[in-house]
């Protein structure tokens, strides 16, 4: 992989990599997609298609800098989820580096039609999160049981509140956001004004037909991004976007 933007490099180490798309910036809210160049983010329903080896290094680079790991209910019901979501490589990396071993993980599910018995659950390395806009009994929070915390949030155009989830992962010291979908989530934060970041992987692939888009919303929305970074690997194309601040 090279590197094009801001510098160019030849064979960009693992190490480069993770410098260039860190950030100091608390809260930090970045999302990761791949996209064809036709803009969609799926092939028969799914990402993983227009994925490559090196769409996959940049997946699990980036994830090792995260607090929490954000992901949509429909997500985690397509693509799984369940299980230690970094390798023992990253783990190890991550405490050398002062954080947890594995990030934390948050589902956003406005209906909770969620599966407390689902693997993503019972077999999560950590307590999983769950934003939700229903009203959090005291006995729907002990059917999902002691691993996982219920946290309900206010809604906002048909979704759960992004800023509110925002701003509840940075009081409890998970500031650096790293979301994964799906489309919904991303443009319900969007059109909140709560991207920091979008890490697009670009496929050189056509698809057409009637795959989402990486965003879906009913609003629009017209924000500035400025490019951070661009790398390339067997043509495809690795960007790091990042909102321009008001001057």
């Amino acid at each position: 992989m090279r590197a094009l933007l801001p510098e160019s490099i030849t064979n960009i180490s693992d190490e480069q990599l993770l410098e260039r798309y860190n950030s100091e910036q608390r809260p930090f809210v970045r999302f990761n997609f791949v996209s064809s160049i036709d803009g969609s983010a799926q092939v028969d329903g799914l990402s993983a298609a227009l994925g490559s080896e090196g769409d996959h290094r940049i997946f699990a680079l980036i994830r090792r800098l995260a607090d929490v790991i954000v992901v949509g209910s429909g997500t985690v019901r397509a693509e799984g989820y369940e299980g230690a979501l970094v390798s023992a490589q990253d783990s190890q990396w991550r405490t050398s580096h002062g954080l947890r071993a594995h990030p934390a993980l948050a589902i956003i599910s406005t209906g909770l039609n969620l599966d407390p018995d689902a693997p993503t659950f019972t077999q999560s390395p950590v307590p999983v999160m769950v934003f939700t806009t229903v009203d959090v009994t005291a006995e729907l929070r002990q059917s999902f049981g002691e691993d996982v915390e219920l946290i309900q949030v206010a809604q906002r155009d048909g979704g759960c509140d992004a800023a509110e989830i925002v701003a509840y992962l940075d009081q409890h010291d998970l500031g650096f956001i790293h979301c994964e979908g799906g489309p919904h989530i991303f443009g319900q934060f969007a059109t909140a004004g709560a991207v920091d970041s979008a890490c697009v992987s670009y496929s050189p692939v056509l698809v057409a037909g009637e795959g989402k888009r990486i965003t879906a919303h009913d609003k629009e929305t017209f924000q500035q991004f400025s490019l951070h970074s661009l790398f390339e690997e067997e043509n495809m194309l690795f960007s790091d976007y990042r909102i321009k601040k008001s001057a």
